[in-house]
């Protein structure tokens, strides 16, 4: 049900050999090595030319899409948490700020 085994490729590889012969055949896996070298060399120059620093930060920014529904519960709960911490945090900076201000006075 999955992959090929080893005798499945030595039939294919048989009958493709009485179809086409073996100098037919011979130039067809040249060609196809060509174009899978090909391929990775233009593979290699894309990736060279990519600013992966850029990517990097971008990816950073996306926020993480849950794949099941314990975490999205998860992340909901999270997102909550962080909410209620921040006006604490608001709070503090305000009398931060008031005792500042009374000390210059």
């Amino acid at each position: 049900m999955g992959g090929f085994h080893m005798l499945d490729i030595i039939v294919v590889a048989a009958i493709a050999l009485a179809l086409f012969g073996p100098k037919a055949l011979q130039s067809m896996a040249r060609g196809a090595g060509k174009g899978v070298a090909q391929a990775k060399d233009m593979k290699d120059k894309l990736m060279s030319d990519l600013p992966v620093e850029d990517i990097t930060k971008i990816t950073d920014n996306i926020p993480q899409v849950p794949l099941n529904a314990r975490q999205a519960v998860g992340m909901l709960l999270a997102s909550d948490a962080g909410k209620e911490k921040e006006p604490k945090t608001e709070l503090k900076k305000v009398e931060e700020d008031q005792e500042v201000k009374a000390n210059e006075l």
